[in-house]
């Protein structure tokens, strides 16, 4: 007797015990019409309990089989009722995504949709453990890709693609100076809200509102202070690319937006986007045996206007960030991959930024507005800064009296800032695809350190109303002039259950950087060495939770003083995206 492997358990059952019952011998089954053991069955009973025959315990087996098989195609029954059930459910879903897609107008994939529902027939239809179905069924990965579709679709409004997230911390402080200056305990959250959009096969767009202080470029976490008043909420990008598919190497972007160049913050904060033009050729060099991608960035990114102090000439001026980037790609072997960056930022005409920084004093912390927006610095400025302030004064029988207003008259900074920047990154893939390893390092030295000491403008002379006061906040040194970054990072924070583990050595001297531009949680700007370490833990795929830890203190070139305790800085992070 042969068996169909495509009939059902509760078919198998039943003929198993058909072809049981065929194979039992006569003397063995209950009693039936005209027979022997109906018409002496007291006999027969009494004479085998008297002197039992030798086929007893074959009889008695075969009950017993026969009991276990019955069980079997009850257990068999149950299990085919479940798979209906679990088929039912199945189906139900589909028909739900279906709905859904019809909704958000998403045209489903059709051989996606055969596949998952050729699976469902087959993983209900098949026995266990036969050749059609393995005993481990999978999940299709068609309803994951047709859900992940249907997700993307609702985040989309018209033409417009919405996304954000929102991450709340809690930072304590403590160590740093003798005096306990820096020790705090502080709650901060985050909240950014983006909308981008497809105008046409050749241009893209968007915008970013962020929250955060307006004055301060490189932070968008808002403390959670104010007696509880409203917090600000600004546009922190909104940009226009042009990518012609005629000629897709190239791409041109205008506007507020990401960096089109690749840095760290040892030179630049993630938070901070830039404001101007930036144009990128790109040529993916796949046949190539070794090197991959060649890319060559270019921009040009003003950063504010300011009238000439000059009497004769108050014309408006435009401070502006020239520079550049070369950038290649190499693949060294199936496993490794290096990317090496040359790059150079020159601020032109960079003294409006310590105008804009400078106050008179913490208690009458007076600026001019002349074109110039005062601003916030997250670690407070650190590079060489000459400062000219001015005191209203009253004279009486010769002698002056100050009024107490005293306002900034100018500010400049002692350096020029040319920064050339090298960068090297080895990606390192393992075994395993959730733990890929990367080292990063960098290098910038200012090429202009100390170079605008010359033009430094010499205070006004004192008149019978104001006197003027001209002060340096540190003593230029242009032998202070590198910084350095180097990192490790081990695995990865994208899919839920990831891990990534993060240490970073960083070391900036005086002048290397503009310190008001850099990363914004360090000790302060520049002058300062550091350590960090991160974990972060992927709990959920639009939740992670994370650590990091800051460790610095200024450094102590040819000071007689001890070097500042270390000021530890601890961040508790949850970070929710949608």
């Amino acid at each position: 007797m042969s068996i169909d492997r495509k009939d059902s358990p509760k078919r198998i059952a039943i003929a198993l015990l058909v072809a049981l019952s065929a194979i039992t011998p006569a003397w063995a089954k209950p009693g039936g019409e005209g027979s022997a053991a109906t018409t002496n069955a007291a006999e027969s009973a009494k004479a085998t309990a008297a002197n039992p025959s030798p086929a007893s315990p074959l009889v008695l087996e075969l009950e017993q089989l026969r009991e276990s098989l019955q069980a079997q195609a009850q257990k068999f029954a149950e299990h085919s009722q479940e798979l209906d059930s679990e088929r039912a459910a199945l189906h139900e879903q589909l028909d739900r995504i279906a709905a859904l897609e019809a909704k958000l107008g998403v045209v489903p994939d059709a051989a996606a949709s055969s596949a998952a529902s050729t699976a469902i027939a087959t993983a209900t239809a098949a026995p266990i453990g036969s050749a059609d179905q393995p005993a481990q069924v999978q999940t299709p990965q068609d309803w994951s890709t047709r859900i992940s579709n249907l997700e993307n679709s609702a985040k989309k409004f018209g033409p417009f693609t919405l996304s954000g997230d929102f991450r709340l911390r809690d930072e304590p402080f403590f160590g740093g100076p003798a005096d306990h200056s820096l020790d705090r305990h502080r709650a901060r959250y985050r909240l950014r809200f983006n909308v981008d959009t497809k105008l046409n096969d050749d241009v893209t767009g968007g915008f970013t509102l962020a929250s955060g202080d307006v004055n301060d470029p490189i932070s968008t976490n808002q403390n959670v202070s104010g007696f509880y008043t409203r917090k600000p909420f600004f546009i922190d990008r909104a940009y226009v690319t042009y990518s012609p598919h005629e000629f897709k190497e190239l791409t041109l972007t205008g506007g507020k937006f990401a960096y089109p160049w690749y840095n760290t913050e040892l030179t630049w904060d993630k938070d901070l986007n830039p404001e101007g033009l930036a144009q990128t050729l790109a040529f993916n060099l796949d046949s190539a045996p070794v090197l991959k991608r060649v890319a060559f960035v270019g921009f040009e990114l003003p950063f504010t206007e300011a009238a000439r102090a000059s009497s004769t000439n108050k014309s408006i001026v435009e401070s502006v960030v020239y520079g550049g980037q070369l950038q290649t790609t190499w693949q060294l072997a199936s496993w490794l991959k290096f990317g090496a960056y040359s790059g150079f930022y020159n601020f032109h005409h960079a003294d409006p930024i310590a105008l804009a920084l400078a106050r008179a004093s913490s208690k009458n912390p007076q600026t001019p507005l002349s074109g110039v927006l005062p601003l916030q610095s997250s670690n407070g400025i650190q590079n060489s800064v000459v400062t000219t302030t001015s005191t209203n004064v009253v004279t009486i029988a010769g002698t002056s009296y100050p009024t107490g207003v005293t306002s900034v008259t100018n500010a400049q900074f002692a350096s020029k800032f040319g920064l050339l920047d090298s960068l090297a990154r080895f990606d390192i893939t393992t075994p395993s695809e959730k733990w890929p390893i990367a080292f990063i390092g960098d290098y910038v030295q200012n090429t202009e350190a100390c170079a605008n000491v010359n033009n430094i403008v010499a205070k006004p002379a004192n008149t019978a109303s104001i006197q003027y006061t001209q002060t340096t906040n540190f003593a230029c040194n242009p032998h202070q002039r590198r910084g350095y970054w180097g990192e490790a990072q081990v695995g990865r924070a994208k899919k839920r259950g990831d891990w990534q583990f993060d240490y970073a050595r960083i070391f900036i001297e005086r002048e290397a950087v503009l310190s008001n531009f850099d990363y914004s949680e360090l000790r302060q700007g520049s002058n300062v060495t550091e350590h960090r370490a991160s974990v972060l833990y992927q709990a959920y795929p639009n939740v992670q939770l994370s650590f990091t830890g800051l460790f610095g203190r200024p450094l102590n070139f040819g000071s007689t003083k001890p070097p500042e305790n270390i000021l530890s800085r601890l961040q508790f992070d949850v970070l929710y995206t949608f």
